[in-house]
């Protein structure tokens, strides 16, 4: 599968495409999408044994700062399968550093098309102080305990935030393949 192929989304950034790697209450083993022989790598298997709170994910066709594709936290009321493509709607960002650097995470909805059950959450303050708490506990302490890997929460940030780190990635992307 070539992952370049599949477009950002329908309506950038507002409506953007979520390819996920790892389904939520997922084992606590990390995947990752091998671009060049477009299929799930396993990238490591945790040593904090933590479920992911959330479906995760790339958007395709972007570039981060840290020179993965964006990742995406699609909150869904199932998990979703591996390698399945999800058109979202962004409601937020999640905004860390690691050992490796800046790393931010949009946080994000399935369209009203795809999950009416998902039809009210239109910003960060409508997913629920729980499910957040969830998400920020898994991202602080998934790496606690593997050597030289950390994580700094840096707080979240509005809708207006995940598009800008939205069109900068596909901004990224652009510039790197011409």
């Amino acid at each position: 599968m070539d992952f370049n192929a599949i477009p950002t989304g329908d309506n950038v950034p507002m409506e953007i495409n979520a390819i996920i790697e790892i389904p939520a209450q997922s084992e606590p083993v990390k995947y990752e999408a091998d671009k060049t022989l477009g299929l799930l790598r396993v990238d490591r298997i945790m040593s904090a044994g933590m479920r992911y709170p959330a479906n995760y994910g790339f958007i395709p066709r972007t570039l981060a700062r840290d020179g993965d594709p964006l990742d995406i936290i699609v909150i869904a009321p199932f998990p979703l399968e591996r390698l399945s493509l999800i058109p979202c709607r962004p409601v937020g960002l999640l905004n860390m550093n690691d050992q490796a650097g800046p790393d931010e995470k949009v946080i994000a909805v399935p369209v009203d098309s795809v999950c009416p059950s998902t039809r009210s959450i239109t910003e960060l303050e409508h997913v629920g102080e729980y499910t957040l708490n969830q998400i920020q506990f898994f991202f602080e302490n998934y790496k606690k305990l593997e050597p030289g890997k950390w994580v700094q929460f840096e707080g979240w940030a509005d809708i207006d935030a995940a598009w800008q780190a939205i069109r900068i990635a596909v901004a990224a992307f652009r510039d790197a393949h011409p």
